[in-house]
């Protein structure tokens, strides 16, 4: 896979808490901290630790939307990569309006011709792409950061902060305009739930998804606490910013946004060296669109990165990308949208065997010969829910057995457990049943209560995004619920009353 984007691996205060946060743009309002023994120094140094002045640069708040007409007529970011090596293209960039009537149109990428599938949309230099090579000048450093220390993100995030801080000094200032204007909105919907508030994160209630933003952002943090440790063993990036500590120069709060903008528009590039896998390509995402049923990817190519399309498009049709194998509630994290045509959309059940089982050891081991663990993650696809519930079945008897000849015979046998006696499938399919029922209870809505929201041209954007995922969950959901009770349906004798199971199997 050629563009992989990342999964990687609380509410704001008020003072940075809005309607549609500022994931770069906010650089430029932050205070600087002086540490003492500077607070001496020469000119020189002291300039090195203030922000860029607001007169030369976006700001945060409203004015943020507002460029001057001298700013607007320097040229876009398209212009910019021609005067520094982009070769002639087939796209230009566009205008789309967004949900929010309050924030300027987002660019996207479309083509500025009629387009072939094999055509090649653009080729972006090496020079003008954001890669750790780039940042860190050295593979080896680029290894050492990234290997139980910071990401690949974080290093790209606190580059293109302290890029950010030099305000058109910085080459890369067209480009970081750029980003500022999308907002990390990708796919021109909302912000990655990372942003969300409290509140805004409620509207996931009763999906895991959730759970996993809550995760991701404490990895965050931690990233953060780590920066200063980092930051000197990164010698070239040590000289280039030599006064400025990554703490004192920037609150958790603006890393973490900066952090978001990054994933929203990063690419994972094949076949190159590890200080090149992240990239940050000026044409790329979030100005391409993504999809799921899409085949074209960013790929690495002579000294460059290229898109070759993978169907036809008309002059004027916006140009879209693979996201990678990713389920709706890694697209929502990474970048703020959900797809309905997701083919690659799925849930995750948890089983595990019981560890008070006396048999739980011979159990773990026939587990284990058949290709399963002692806590084994099910994966359930949509359109595939059917065929996970059968996968799912053979696990939960083994859990079950009881009886210790049953378990002799069990151990002795080959490939998976089969229906040991009526009244134990008849457990089985009454635990798995509950267990879906369970899951669906937590959501505060139905089905149908998410039809009705959805219907609403008035609904929030964010609480739209989010009812979308947890009603394709609900649906998944649904249907393994279907599967288990017509398996129940099919049963010779319903009179059989469930076989009791003190060590039965724990879902999650």
């Amino acid at each position: 896979m050629d563009v992989a984007y990342m999964p990687h691996s609380n509410s704001l205060p008020n003072p940075l808490r809005s309607s549609t946060h500022r994931p770069l743009s906010v650089l430029y309002k932050i205070s600087i901290s002086v540490p003492k023994t500077l607070k001496n120094a020469g000119s020189f140094r002291f300039r090195n630790l203030c922000y860029a002045s607001s007169s030369d640069t976006l700001v945060a708040g409203k004015s943020h939307e507002v460029l001057s007409k001298k700013e607007d007529e320097s040229g876009d970011l398209k212009s910019w990569m021609h005067k520094n090596g982009l070769p002639p293209c087939k796209v230009v960039l566009k205008d789309k309006i967004t949900h929010d009537v309050n924030l300027r149109p987002i660019h996207y990428i479309a083509a500025s011709e009629d387009l072939q599938a094999g055509d090649i949309a653009f080729s972006v230099p090496n020079s003008l792409v954001v890669t750790l090579e780039r940042v860190l000048g050295n593979e080896t450093i680029a290894e050492l950061l990234t290997t139980n220390k910071l990401s690949e993100l974080a290093c790209l995030a606190l580059y293109l902060m302290y890029e950010k801080k030099q305000g058109k000094k910085s080459f890369w200032y067209p480009y970081i305009r750029e980003l500022d204007r999308q907002h990390g909105r990708g796919q021109l919907a909302v912000e990655s739930p990372l942003l969300w508030s409290e509140t805004e994160l409620n509207y996931l209630t009763g999906s895991p998804t959730k759970a996993e933003v809550l995760e991701r952002a404490e990895g965050i943090k931690r990233e953060y606490s780590e920066l200063d440790t980092v930051w000197f063993m990164a010698g070239s990036l040590f000289q280039q910013y030599p006064y400025d500590i990554p703490t004192e120069a920037f609150p958790f709060e603006i890393f973490k946004q900066a952090f978001v903008a990054v994933q929203s528009c990063v690419v994972h590039l094949q076949k190159v060296s590890l200080a090149r896998r992240f990239a940050l390509v000026p044409l790329g995402p979030p100005l391409l669109s993504y999809r799921s049923n899409c085949k074209a990817m960013l790929t690495a190519a002579d000294c460059a990165v290229q898109l070759v399309l993978d169907r036809p498009y008309k002059a004027g049709d916006p140009i879209v990308v693979w996201c990678g194998p990713q389920p709706n509630s890694k697209l929502l994290i990474n970048y703020g949208f959900v797809d309905e045509d997701n083919p690659y959309d799925r849930i995750v059940v948890e089983a595990a065997l019981n560890t008070d089982d006396l048999q739980y050891q011979e159990k773990r081991m026939v587990a284990q010969r058949n290709g399963k663990l002692s806590i084994q993650n099910f994966n359930v696809s949509v359109g595939k829910e059917r065929d996970a519930v059968y996968d799912m079945l053979p696990y939960l008897r083994l859990g079950y057995v009881s009886d210790p000849s049953e378990m002799q015979s069990v151990i002795s046998s080959q490939g998976p457990i089969c229906p040991v006696s009526p009244c134990m499938e008849r457990a089985v399919l009454d635990q798995l049943a509950a267990y879906f029922r369970t899951r669906l209870s937590g959501y505060p809505t139905t089905l149908n209560e998410d039809e009705s929201l959805l219907a609403d041209s008035n609904l929030d954007p964010k609480k739209r995004v989010a009812t979308r995922l947890v009603r394709l969950e609900k649906k998944i959901l649904s249907t393994c619920l279907q599967a288990a009770v017509e398996l129940i349906n099919q049963l010779p004798d319903h009179s059989v009353s469930p076989c009791p199971a003190p060590y039965a199997p724990l879902l999650k």
